[in-house]
């Protein structure tokens, strides 16, 4: 796929919603965050103790299962009220970043690396071009870092920016919400080697303007970003991306928030620190 391919869903690439702490690779610092906690009573960290000592206990006989003698020879269609491998209701079944530093060199790792890109790039951020190159300085692969910068630059024009209802400089007007959010439903994986992958990601994205009398009202979209990554620089950088409608539930019945009630949901509930 070439850069022009690409290009032709530009409008996607900023389009489709944002999460408004998702962890980039190459930033410095706790990007996990963390609260400070608070001084409490004696008893209140007794309590809490507690709380986590039962905790343990009760994840460590829930994750007994095969470990039993008792129960290793039965097949898992036979064993009378056998528990479920830990994990195994989980969205994958492994965890896919193993630091703090990048993602993990193997599929899971590629999965989780292309459903973060799909929230950046589908983030507020990108109508502003000093912070879209940002973005694409640490998500896209070195040697095409400056063909995804210029065609962007291309595709977020005035005209591109009005449409959403933000003013040409990509400002938002006095008195609106801009919301641009995008959200990772699943990830699957068509193709990988030690090197490459390709990886889709279904998403669900917010775009649009809160505020009375919007003439560009925040609505719901469904898509799915194909994204093809390669290993570079000890993490999955992107080397190409698409985009292409669905799929789409059937609506609800849902009445529509008013727009206050949108902007007002925006300010007050903030993304996911890590989409996956």
């Amino acid at each position: 796929m070439t850069l022009g391919d690409d290009h032709e869903t530009s409008g996607g690439y900023g389009g489709t919603g944002h999460t408004r702490t998702t962890r980039l690779p190459d930033r410095a610092g706790d990007v996990y965050g963390g609260a400070r906690r608070g001084r409490g009573s004696s008893r209140s960290l007794v309590t809490v103790v507690g709380v986590i000592v039962l905790l343990i206990a009760a994840i460590a006989f829930a994750n007994r299962g095969g470990d039993d003698p008792d129960t290793t020879s039965s097949s898992p269609d036979t064993a009378a009220g056998a528990q479920p491998k830990a994990g195994s209701t989980a969205a994958s079944g492994e965890k896919p970043v193993q630091s703090k530093a990048g993602f993990a060199h193997d599929e899971q790792g590629a999965q989780s690396a292309a459903a973060n890109y799909a929230v950046a790039l589908g983030s507020a951020d990108m109508f502003d071009k000093a912070k879209r190159d940002a973005i694409l300085q640490a998500i896209i692969t070195p040697s095409r870092v400056s063909a995804f910068k210029a065609a962007l630059n291309k595709a977020y024009t005035p005209e591109f920016n009005k449409n959403v209802g933000l003013s040409p400089n990509g400002s938002t007007p006095s008195g609106y919400t801009f919301v641009s959010r995008t959200s990772p439903i699943g990830t699957k994986v068509t193709e990988s080697s030690a090197s490459n992958a390709t990886v889709e990601v279904w998403c669900s994205g917010l775009l649009g303007l809160a505020g009375e009398n919007s003439t560009n009202p925040v609505t719901n979209s469904w898509f799915t970003i194909t994204m093809k990554l390669e290993w570079a620089g000890n993490d999955w950088k992107i080397v190409t991306h698409s985009q292409k409608d669905g799929p789409s539930p059937v609506p609800g019945d849902e009445r529509a928030s008013s727009a206050d009630e949108m902007a007002k949901a925006v300010q007050e509930y903030g993304g996911f620190t890590y989409a996956r």
